[in-house]
């Protein structure tokens, strides 16, 4: 089991309030991201969860039991960290084995939890290396495989791909959605990367100045986003935002459209521009566009053999019902 509950938590540093009062619930089994910008609070919350810092006011429950004033070791919880934080000079067995033998736990147990533990990851044949001789994606595994033989009620991710290349991190992303699928144990995952919460959550938590800005699942918080902020966050390339005149001629104080649903067409387009930088990513080419009297640029979003170069003028079409409509309080109306 692993529901966790935060029950009206606060956290401040001196008079510096950065987490205000916040209620959450991530129910046993599943995968919640936390993301937002740089000093949203993300890593300060699941610091908190884990223990590691002391809640100011509020309360803290793991499967019923109120662990707010229990120490980080005694939770039941397991954390991964940005830093691998291996002992370099043992084996890649006697890393993952850890965290056992300081719990005393008999030889024969740990050895079959740290083989059940590399089955799962892939690291059979690299149990008698040390960590200097694997890859970034390896040592990662390996400080997964050190939290997963405790077999917690959670595990705690606090971004552990930073560290990676673009191609390590792609495949670490998959790696460990696929071990929550074999071990069906709640994690929670920090990270500042929307498109790692989009790809890997069934609950995306979105946080702004420590406040819980939108709850749901990655399409939810793509559909129908409840504020400007989680709209312009969500997304990748994020969304366009039309304001002003433009936009109040569109029924609403801002309104929001992403790249990939304003269509380009070949003449008389409702909306017409300057094509800008061209972004050919192959299968997609991002339009950069100019001079389309709605913002001062417009991101499209086209098929990647589209033949439109630098200084173009652009046809395009906004599909009316992907239009996202806020109010002067940044609030979704429409």
């Amino acid at each position: 089991m692993g529901r966790i509950v935060l029950e009206n938590v606060t956290k401040s540093f001196g008079e510096t309030e950065v987490i205000p009062p916040l209620n959450l619930t991530i129910e046993d089994g599943e995968f919640a991201v936390f993301v937002g910008p740089s000093g949203c609070g993300k890593s300060t919350l699941l610091r908190l969860i884990a223990g590691l810092e002391d809640c100011t006011s509020g309360a803290i429950k793991i499967d019923g039991n109120d662990v707010t004033k229990v120490p980080p070791s005694k939770r039941g919880l397991a954390m991964v960290f940005q830093s691998y934080a291996l002992y370099p000079h043992m084996t890649v067995r006697k890393n993952i084995a850890f965290p056992l033998r300081m719990a005393g736990m008999d030889q024969s147990d740990i050895d079959a939890r740290v083989d059940q533990a590399a089955k799962v990851l892939n690291l059979d044949a690299y149990l008698d290396r040390k960590p200097g001789q694997l890859s970034g994606g390896q040592r990662q595994r390996v400080a997964i495989g050190r939290a997963i033989v405790r077999e917690p009620a959670a595990f705690l991710f606090d971004e552990p791909l930073s560290n990676l290349d673009a191609a390590l991190r792609v495949g670490m992303r998959m790696e460990i959605s696929e071990l929550h699928n074999k071990l069906e144990t709640t994690m929670i995952y920090v990270t500042h990367d929307q498109v790692e919460a989009m790809t890997m959550a069934n609950k995306i938590v979105v946080l702004q100045a420590g406040v819980i800005e939108q709850v749901g699942s990655p399409l939810e918080l793509y559909r129908t986003p409840r504020n400007k902020f989680v709209a312009g966050f969500i997304g990748s390339p994020k969304m366009n935002f039309i304001e002003g005149d433009a936009a109040q001629k569109l029924g609403a104080h801002s309104v929001g459209i992403r790249p990939e649903h304003i269509d380009v067409v070949e003449a008389n387009g409702q909306w017409q521009g300057t094509v800008g930088v061209a972004e050919h990513l192959g299968s997609d080419t991002f339009f950069h566009i100019h001079n389309t009297g709605l913002a001062e640029t417009l991101t499209v979003r086209a098929i990647g053999d589209i033949s439109l170069t630098h200084g173009d003028t652009i046809h395009l079409n906004p599909r009316a019902d992907e239009m996202h409509r806020f109010g002067a309080d940044g609030l979704r109306i429409a």
